[in-house]
């Protein structure tokens, strides 16, 4: 039955209305003769609604005329009276068909590139390394080797765990896992001496294997030794050894900035413009005339793709540019007034810098007066355990 009303809906159907005081007879005249009704409905015992197949229409009306019954149609469906009804419309239908090709042919191309990072890692510059290596924007899908291109980011980079690129519909997934960054570890049975990472003022050293090269007080800068990888005995003479031990120096962290007495600096008003453009590809329609309004601004750009599924993009976007108004405000400040600004500034930065705060022993405050502004330095002096392995080369 479901098949005969599809090949109905194909050849074409009628909606139509019987009325009278035989319908039951004209129900059962239809049966007999196999003709094809769906959608039945009853009303009033003296009226029915029903689909027909216009190829039985004619038969309908002379059965309906035996039992003395009315019909009217109501709608006619199916593709003979789409098509009728269209036929006056032959540049639409063109369309229609282009367009079915344009999709189907875009379908071939990559219009997005979807990078996922584990557990929202940045890794810098990979949409450009990815692009230099053959996958972007408008990339014929056939032409993509997916294997090689994973080959070329990872001898390019050496941040990279794991790299997988899967082509769905129009979109290009690439999913990454960056590397863990790890020292380079000597192994215990290798020899080495200990060697500053940090400048700094020795505050402990306790050499557990190795000779200590530096005392309590002793100023050291980076690269300088240590503990020496090697111990020497009065029986035993000199051997090379893995050097351990327990470093701990006072470390200093400075920063520094210049407060200028008179500037001009710029602030958001609070106004802000919207302006609108088509991408096609690479090529833009402006949907804007002229420039911005405004005399100075900032201009935060956002780019919508269409796409029909989820993983179907179109090479079409509308590109939303925000323009935020600025304004120049003068600032003028006293020389007390600079200092206590620059000095704030600076002890913030230097907060966020040491996570340990119970490590700072001493906090020192520099100024220097200049005809234009205040030089300002601020040092933070931090307890910190230094040192690093460094392999002895014979």
């Amino acid at each position: 039955m479901l098949i005969k009303i599809i090949l109905s809906y194909l050849m074409g159907y009628v909606r139509i209305e019987v009325e009278g005081y035989y319908v039951e007879r004209f129900m059962n005249i239809c049966r007999k003769q196999g003709i094809i009704i769906w959608n039945l409905k009853r009303e009033k015992n003296v009226r029915l609604k029903l689909n027909v197949r216009v190829e039985e229409f004619r038969e309908i009306c002379h059965i309906a005329r035996k039992t003395k019954c009315k019909v009217k149609i109501n709608r006619k469906k199916g593709i003979p009276f789409l098509m009728h009804r269209y036929q006056k419309r032959k540049f639409f239908f063109l369309l229609l068909i282009v367009f079915i090709l344009l999709l189907m042919l875009s379908s071939q191309f990559v219009w997005n590139i979807e990078i996922q990072e584990e557990q929202g890692q940045i890794l810098e510059n990979i949409e450009q390394d990815i692009e230099e290596v053959g996958l972007k924007i408008g990339k014929w899908k056939a032409d993509i080797n997916t294997k090689e291109i994973i080959n070329k980011v990872r001898l390019k980079r050496q941040d990279i765990a794991w790299m997988g690129i899967e082509l769905k519909g129009t979109n290009a997934i690439v999913k990454l896992v960056k590397a863990e960054e790890k020292p380079d570890i000597i192994d215990e049975e290798e020899y080495c001496s200990i060697v500053s990472d940090k400048a700094g003022v020795i505050t402990k050293i306790n050499a557990q294997n190795g000779t200590a090269n530096v005392k309590e007080g002793d100023v050291v800068k980076e690269g300088d030794v240590l503990i020496n990888g090697w111990m020497e005995g009065k029986y035993t003479g000199m051997r090379y050894v893995h050097a351990k031990g327990e470093i701990t120096a006072k470390v200093w962290h400075t920063k520094h900035k210049k407060i200028m007495y008179h500037s001009t600096e710029t602030e958001e008003t609070g106004n802000i413009e919207n302006q609108y453009e088509i991408k096609i590809n690479n090529f833009k329609i402006n949907l804007h005339k002229g420039v911005s309004k405004f005399k100075i601004y900032d201009t935060i750009e956002t780019e919508s793709k269409f796409k029909i599924f989820s993983d179907f993009y179109l090479p079409i976007s509308i590109v939303k540019k925000t323009n935020k108004e600025l304004q120049e405000i003068e600032k003028n400040y006293e020389i007390e007034e600079a200092k206590n600004i620059g000095i704030q500034e600076l002890q913030q930065e230097l907060d966020q810098e040491i996570q340990d705060k119970e490590k700072i022993v001493n906090k020192n405050i520099n100024t220097y007066e200049q005809a234009d502004g205040v030089d300002i330095y601020v040092t933070y002096e931090v307890l910190e355990e230094i040192g690093t392995n460094e392999k002895i080369v014979f």
